[in-house]
């Protein structure tokens, strides 16, 4: 799903808790032959578990009642921009790992701790360098891949530079949910995006996002990455955040985001078929997140929500979908019956749906293989 202002950006941010890392366990990462080694991952907020803490920007997420039923915080807020977990924490949970990604501005992102992984997302941020500029600061796919290189120097450092190649070509799993907010936060945003859409049609902008998508996979690629897992953009015409402003009834979405997500996710497909077959020895996974949660969304009732369209936390509209999740907000009761946590971004209860069907799902939902499979791939 997705993201679109102040505390909404598409980027989770945030571990201020300091975590206890089982040092046994991280002197024998490399070493163990089964399970998930590292999990890198790459995104906006919706995966981003605390960078944005440690930037001046306006996409934040570190305020209550964000984190309110994330346990290993003691319901404090970590920059997550949910209520509990992350998308990306709950499938490294399920993969085995003891611990989640260390954000990577975060100061214990360093030595042993690297070796379960790093986030590296931010709210707001988006594969071209302009977007999210509405919230002063983020740290978009570039510098993300540039701080990736930074980490693959520490890893070489801890496991030394044989052992460390093999943990990252093998052991390691790169997950990226990026691209929603090109839309949100620069092709449609209203003040800053009118010289774009002047200059450029939908074609040609998603041609730049992924032209540039392109080099940035590569970059990893050069970096020893070897098992990807793409995230498409979901249907971002169905945020409380879009249908509270357009004044939609519950059952609609707008159509224009979905149709410009529609029409990307068809290129980004194009081009994960491309970089496997051009790339020797990698693998290129697609997530199908705009079906799977659009499902969710039209079958609400059926995975256990009351609502599909009111954010639990939020002011504003129909939906409180207008004002951010933060410490004057309006708060259910029912957490765990609402899909959308805020005006932007799914719940814990939606996100562990999401990271269920990811994990073991079909090829209509995860392709040519699921997360469980990715991570056992290749290893003998």
């Amino acid at each position: 799903m997705a993201m679109g202002y102040n505390s909404c950006t598409a980027a989770c941010v945030g571990f201020v808790v300091l975590l206890v890392f089982n040092q046994s366990y991280l002197g024998n990462a490399a070493d163990q032959g089964q399970g998930l080694g590292a999990s890198f991952i790459f995104g906006d907020s919706l995966v981003d578990a605390g960078n944005n803490n440690y930037l001046p920007t306006l996409s934040k997420a570190n305020m209550v009642p964000n984190g309110i039923d994330f346990k290993a915080s003691g319901g404090k807020p970590t920059g997550r921009f949910t209520n509990g977990r992350t998308i990306g924490d709950i499938v490294g949970e399920e993969l085995g790992q003891p611990n989640y990604a260390l954000p990577y501005l975060s100061p214990n992102a360093t030595g042993k701790a690297l070796l379960v992984g790093v986030n590296y997302a931010s709210g707001g941020a988006g594969i071209l360098n302009a977007t999210g500029r509405i919230f002063i600061n983020r740290v978009g796919m570039d510098i993300q891949v540039d701080f990736f290189n930074q980490t693959r120097r520490q890893i070489d450092k801890v496991l030394g530079p044989s052992q460390a190649k093999e943990y990252i070509m093998k052991r390691s799993i790169f997950s990226i949910t990026v691209g929603a907010n090109d839309f949100l936060n620069n092709y449609l945003l209203p003040v800053l995006s009118i010289g774009t859409r002047i200059s450029q049609s939908p074609d040609a902008f998603i041609d730049d996002m992924i032209s540039h998508f392109r080099v940035q996979l590569t970059r990893l690629y050069q970096l020893d990455a070897r098992k990807f897992v793409i995230a498409s953009i979901g249907p971002i015409g169905c945020i409380p955040y879009q249908k509270t402003i357009n004044q939609l009834n519950p059952d609609q979405c707008v159509e224009l985001p979905n149709k410009l997500a529609l029409q990307y996710n068809g290129r980004l497909k194009g081009l994960l078929a491309e970089l496997n077959e051009n790339l020797p020895g990698s693998t290129f996974v697609y997530a199908n997140v705009y079906d799977l949660v659009m499902d969710v969304i039209t079958n609400y009732e059926k995975y256990g929500f009351t609502t599909a369209s009111v954010a639990c936390c939020g002011n504003g509209g129909q939906y409180a979908g207008i004002i951010p999740c933060g410490p004057q907000s309006s708060l259910c009761n029912d957490r765990l019956m609402h899909l959308f946590w805020d005006p932007y971004h799914p719940s814990d209860a939606a996100n562990l749906i999401l990271a269920k069907k990811l994990l073991d799902g079909d090829t209509k939902i995860i392709y040519p293989m699921s997360l469980r499979q990715l991570r056992d791939h290749g290893l003998g």
